[in-house]
């Protein structure tokens, strides 16, 4: 799991990343309204939105919004909306795989953009399953350290079925199967744990070291405007940039 660790790394120490909180905000309101959309808007008796809710709060989105987007999943009002979720696959400078995950209400235009955005980036948009097989689904849930000792989390993650258990910076995460995040996520919530943040993440087989600085900048840019694009909600890769190249990367 170390490729992820590292590009998780890469994403906080340079912002390459970051996104506006406003459009932060549209990203987590398209999630909570698809889960409306296929489960129904009942948090209780849906899983999927539940955690959608539980990462907008952790960003502090006003509950107005939150209400919004479920309704326009739902149908109810003059807001209601369908959106498409959609996986593109690539290549980045340098060898670098990169997916995307999208969620569109217009698939031929969010098609041209990655297109375009990969061309500009000195990327090349690939077909369905060309890197793809490169990674694997996990679930990912996100513990804040003060809220409990490791070894207590290990216990309950090991004993609900949790893969992996890692800490970064302030949070301890934890990996698990794809089709056991919500039943661990669950399970520490019965427990009294709370979690800051629940969701699937693709995790990469093998990482692709990039040790020149252009190339690193390159990559960088190129994910950083996949993110940047209304369409796109997250962005994987299976970039290694090694320290002491990171380090003399501008910020």
């Amino acid at each position: 799991m170390a490729g992820h660790s590292k590009w998780s790394k890469v994403k906080r120490s340079k912002g390459a990343l970051d996104v506006k909180r406003g459009a932060l905000f549209s990203k987590l309101a398209k999630e909570i309204t698809i889960a409306a959309r296929m489960g129904g808007s009942d948090p209780a008796g849906n899983v999927r939105l539940r955690s959608a809710i539980l990462s907008a709060r952790a960003q502090s989105m006003p509950n107005d919004n939150i209400e919004r987007a479920i309704k326009r999943g739902t149908g109810e009002g003059e807001e209601a909306t369908h959106y498409d979720e959609i996986i593109y696959e690539g290549y980045a400078p340098g060898g670098v795989a990169v997916l995307v995950e999208a969620a569109t209400d217009n698939r031929n235009r969010t098609a041209a953009e990655m297109r375009l955005i990969f061309s500009k980036n000195h990327g090349n948009l690939g077909t369905s399953g060309s890197v793809s097989y490169m990674f694997h689904k996990k679930g990912h849930i996100t513990v804040p350290r003060d809220a409990i000792e490791e070894k207590r989390l290990f216990e309950l993650a090991l004993e609900s079925g949790a893969e992996e258990l890692t800490t970064e910076d302030e949070q301890y995460v934890i990996l698990t199967s794809h089709d056991q995040l919500y039943a661990v996520a669950e399970a520490l919530k019965h427990a009294g744990v709370t979690s800051s943040g629940q969701k699937f993440t693709f995790i990469p087989d093998t990482t692709v070291p990039v040790v020149d600085e252009a190339t690193a900048l390159q990559v960088l840019r190129l994910c950083e405007s996949l993110e940047d694009d209304d369409d796109v909600q997250h962005v994987y890769s299976n970039l290694d940039i090694p320290d002491e190249v990171l380090a003399k990367l501008p910020a």
